[in-house]
């Protein structure tokens, strides 16, 4: 959070759970709180798109070391051009997800197998007409094998 609230570009919010952590002084005073809510992640993660204010948004997890300010910066870059742009994981799932919020995206985290190889395939599918950007590859760190390497190397995922 440090790493990336700082940047100008950009404002950071961070959707806490379980709600009552929101108000924990735990929290950088640099960032915009709000609650996840109920539900799986498709429907926590759509409930932070409504919420945030007007514009283009990018979510990610609290779980990517290996994410710098670049990758956020190419996120809203890539978009100007696009509907959509996501972050692949090696896992099949992605680091990252980001739309315009010009147009509806309705259903975008529908149907989605969550927590698995097919979860970038299933949301991309939700958004068969639209112009999509993918990122770089980046791990997350799921298991704690992937935070033991990633404590060695500072490589997560390999």
């Amino acid at each position: 959070v440090r790493k990336l609230a700082c940047d100008p570009r950009w404002q950071t919010w961070l959707a806490v759970t379980p709600d009552p952590a929101i108000t924990d002084r735990v929290w950088p005073r640099a960032t915009g709180l709000m609650e996840q809510g109920r539900g799986d992640l498709g429907e926590r993660m759509a409930r932070v798109f409504e919420t945030l204010p007007p514009g283009p948004a990018a979510i990610i997890g609290s779980d990517i070391p290996g994410i710098d300010r670049s990758d956020i910066w190419q996120a809203f870059r890539a978009l100007g051009a696009n509907d959509a742009v996501f972050g692949p994981a090696p896992d099949g799932g992605y680091w990252l997800v980001g739309t315009k919020r010009q147009r509806p995206l309705p259903g975008l985290f529908q149907n989605v197998r969550w927590s698995s190889e097919h979860t970038l395939a299933d949301t991309l599918r939700n958004l068969h007409d639209r112009k999509i950007a993918l990122l770089r590859e980046i791990a997350d760190l799921d298991e704690i094998d992937g935070y033991r390497r990633w404590r060695k190397t500072g490589i997560a995922g390999i």
